[in-house]
């Protein structure tokens, strides 16, 4: 019989289907999980920070366990049977940073982003954005969010070895989607405060038993992370996330917005917004009705700021970007034009000028300010709309 050839999908030395950008800043990046509590009270989030290079580290994979691949397959493709197929495409691929590798201690302290993921994502699908803050000098923490907006997720039952999963939810019918996803948006919102109280007890010296890794001691942040300079970064779902938590909670100094769905917010929290965002808007997602609230918020704090990067869609912001354009393609539908590591380097640079101007950071990102006020060839104030789906 004729063998019909496969594309090879794996993610092995000779090339395949992801390859994610290492972080360009000057430390190298090291990545554990974290698990607190045993019940879906508790919190469960990815940490990106600075580490010590080390010869022979370990990556971690990209999709950490196959129940993902399942709710991937049923958020994108509608079909979890093509989980399997995605488990061959993509479930090998791994991120280039040092899994559980020595952390980098800091006098001053690193300052702190709490990042929400998007609608049917999950903690790893920003790795590159999260690596990239992580080489510049930032803890990242990127939450899982158990609100039932991601694509699956689970929590340790305090009897040994048992885990109870929480499977992504679609609108129920007869609900209205605004109701639901604005219960989810503030559950969300209270899961970054209570992520922004886990480190600040970790950096008062609390202990905080990490029931994933207890090989990971977090007790090693103690005296490396600065508290008072905390932001919050989201994209999509997690944009809007970003901006409920400002109102929130007070000591995070600022927000930034990556493609924000702004649908779910309440129309009366506008004007309780007190803190500056930065709104980073592909080109190919936002509609006027969601920028006209983006310039509400402009319109009440001169600090905040709209801009939109050229070129891209939605799915730029995230990992996707840099799957290969058949399987992009199969599972999004048209990418952007605008190179996926351009994208990534405007998105994070303007990220970083802003959070130097309002952490109040010595590091030399204003070389960036630039990107904040819009200018440039991929870049520009406001939004062109033109609407794609959610």
């Amino acid at each position: 019989t004729d063998r019909v050839s496969l594309p090879r999908l794996g993610c092995g030395s000779m090339g395949g289907t992801l390859a994610l950008p290492p972080g360009k800043g000057p430390h190298p990046v090291g990545c554990t999980d974290v698990m607190v509590g045993h019940t879906r009270q508790g919190l469960f989030l990815r940490l990106f920070y600075p580490s010590v290079a080390r010869a022979g580290a370990t990556e971690p994979l990209w999709i950490p366990r196959p129940e993902y691949c399942g709710g991937l397959a049923d958020v994108t493709l509608g079909r979890r049977w093509c989980s399997a197929l995605l488990s061959i495409a993509i479930g090998s691929c791994k991120v280039p940073v040092s899994w559980k590798g020595p952390f980098k201690p800091c006098s001053n302290g690193y300052p702190l982003i709490i990042f929400s993921h998007g609608l049917g994502a999950f903690r790893a699908l920003y790795s590159s954005f999260c690596t990239e803050l992580a080489s510049w000098g930032f803890m990242v923490a990127a939450l899982e969010h158990r609100d039932h907006s991601a694509a699956t997720t689970y929590f340790c039952t305090a009897e040994a070895g048992t885990e109870e999963w929480i499977p992504f939810q679609r609108v129920p019918q007869g609900q209205k989607e605004f109701y639901f996803r604005n219960k989810q948006v503030h559950q969300r919102a209270q899961e970054c405060v209570r992520a922004l109280r886990l480190f600040q007890d970790i950096a008062s010296g609390k202990p905080v038993p990490n029931i994933l890794h207890q090989d990971w001691d977090l007790s090693v942040l103690k005296d490396s992370i600065d508290v008072t300079k905390a932001a919050v970064v989201g994209h999509s779902f997690g944009g809007v996330t970003a901006v409920l938590a400002l109102v929130k909670e007070p000591s995070f100094r600022c927000a930034v917005a990556l493609d924000a769905w702004m649908f779910p917010l309440e129309n009366m929290l506008y004007p309780e917004v007190p803190k500056p965002v930065l709104f980073i808007n592909t080109e190919k997602f936002q509609t006027p009705e969601s920028v006209a609230k983006m310039k509400r918020l402009s319109s009440r704090n001169s600090q905040t700021r709209i801009v939109t990067v050229l070129g891209t869609v939605h799915e730029s912001q995230t990992d996707f970007a840099f799957l290969p354009g058949k399987l992009f393609s199969l599972i999004f539908g048209r990418r952007g034009t605008l190179d996926p590591h351009k994208a990534l380097a405007i998105t994070s640079r303007a990220a970083l000028a802003f959070l130097q101007r309002h952490l109040k950071l010595e590091e030399e990102f204003g070389q960036w300010e630039e990107l904040l006020e819009g200018v440039g060839d991929s870049v520009v104030p406001d939004a062109p709309f033109c609407r794609s789906r959610l």
